[in-house]
């Protein structure tokens, strides 16, 4: 079943109107006809709207609907990862599989030790492509929202925005005790924000942890092996998926 993503005004009583570049991948690229049965989303609500085309337009297919479906595909809780910036392509890789776990938003931050520097058009122009990867990683994962990826921040304006989130661990080499790391992990719950802080190459600077335990985040181990951060930040959403699954 092929799923789109709408607004959700385009949603109306039984008619549903899709839009866009979806509009082409419908009629040529899938090739489907009148008749044919697809899955909408409107990224808020998190229902699956069953419908069926009704006829196309020329720049839109108008689509009758079926039944809505709630599954509870989403986490109970809002997952938001803090990844500081990588090198290179890295970024998309993390948002795409960071999307198919199951977060609820992606915050780039510019961390002292961030090889990559973007501002201005750049960053713009990043941020777009980042948030289609994100939207195609909804897509095939059959997620019914699309997690945002927010404008880049600094470490300290990272640090405010999760001010008032439940939980905020942020992986450290230095950290010790592996088994606090599954306490906290397993005290995830339902319902909850949590953060997840990942530096980048090299790690987060001395300074930076520091800053962070002040502002109520929490350093923890991984284990006893180095993670690259591509590695790093999807080993703790995996971690956090399986305790929030397994306790629903």
């Amino acid at each position: 079943m092929h799923q789109f993503f709408v607004e959700p005004a385009q949603i109306a009583g039984k008619r549903i109107c899709i839009t866009g570049g979806d509009v082409n991948h419908i009629k040529n690229v899938l090739r489907m006809k009148p008749g044919d049965e697809l899955s909408v989303s409107n990224g808020v609500d998190g229902k699956e709207y069953r419908c069926a085309i009704a006829h196309f337009a020329e720049d839109a297919v108008l689509c009758e609907l079926l039944f809505i479906k709630e599954d509870g595909l989403e986490l109970p809780a809002r997952i938001y990862l803090f990844q500081a910036l990588p090198k290179a392509d890295k970024m998309e890789l993390v948002i795409q599989k960071a999307v198919e776990l199951g977060v609820y938003e992606i915050i780039p931050v510019a961390a002292s030790r961030s090889v990559v520097k973007l501002d201005g058009k750049k960053a713009q122009a990043r941020l777009a492509r980042w948030q289609g990867i994100a939207e195609a990683a909804a897509k095939q994962s059959r997620r019914r929202l699309i997690p945002a990826v927010r404008p880049i921040l600094s470490m300290a304006e990272a640090a405010a925005y999760a001010a008032d989130m439940d939980c905020k661990l942020i992986p450290y080499e230095l950290a010790e005790g592996m088994h606090r790391t599954k306490s906290l992990i397993g005290s995830i719950c339902a319902g909850q924000r949590v953060a997840v802080f990942i530096g980048p190459e090299g790690g987060f600077a001395d300074s930076e942890i520091e800053a962070a335990q002040a502002a109520g985040i929490v350093p923890v181990t991984m284990g006893k092996r180095i993670l690259r951060t591509e590695t790093a930040g999807l080993t703790m959403l995996a971690w956090i998926m399986y305790q929030l699954e397994t306790e629903a």
